[in-house]
């Protein structure tokens, strides 16, 4: 079963859903619960084109994430959970990945909305997809419409 549970978590719909409607797993398995929140890293602000560096706007994400953390972990205490999280930095499947290897996960689990267009697909792509293609255990993807 899974002992160690490692939740993605963006503070969106999704997201809420996939903690509600998952964190019994971790009852039911006797689970270590794990929350990360994975902010880009500073080069994702720069632009192609270029751009300078901008300490404050890095601050600022930073304090966002780790609300986005906070909110996510008092989410599961609410439910009776005691859960350990961090905000990665970097790219979000990498950065993912590579915790669950860290923490020796056997279980991610990440939230899915389905986006109503083709270019909304395409332009944002897949992260729980990615997650399935990449992950070193099993994925469980929540979906909300």
């Amino acid at each position: 079963m899974y002992k160690r549970i490692l939740f993605a978590y963006d503070g969106s719909d999704a997201g809420q859903k996939a903690l509600f409607d998952c964190s019994d797993l971790a009852q039911w398995s006797e689970a270590e619960v794990f929350l990360v929140a994975v902010m880009p890293s500073a080069m994702s602000f720069v632009g192609l084109e270029g751009g300078v560096y901008d300490v404050e706007l890095e601050e600022r994400e930073k304090k966002k994430y780790q609300a986005v953390l906070q909110d996510g972990l008092s989410r599961l205490s609410a439910r009776g959970w005691t859960a350990r999280g961090e905000v990665l930095v970097g790219e979000a499947i990498d950065e993912i990945t590579k915790y669950a290897k860290k923490i020796e996960a056997n279980l991610i689990v990440v939230g899915h909305k389905h986006l109503d267009s083709w270019a909304a697909r395409w332009w944002r792509g897949s992260i729980s997809g990615a997650l399935i293609e990449h992950a070193p255990c099993s994925v469980l993807v929540t979906i909300t419409s």
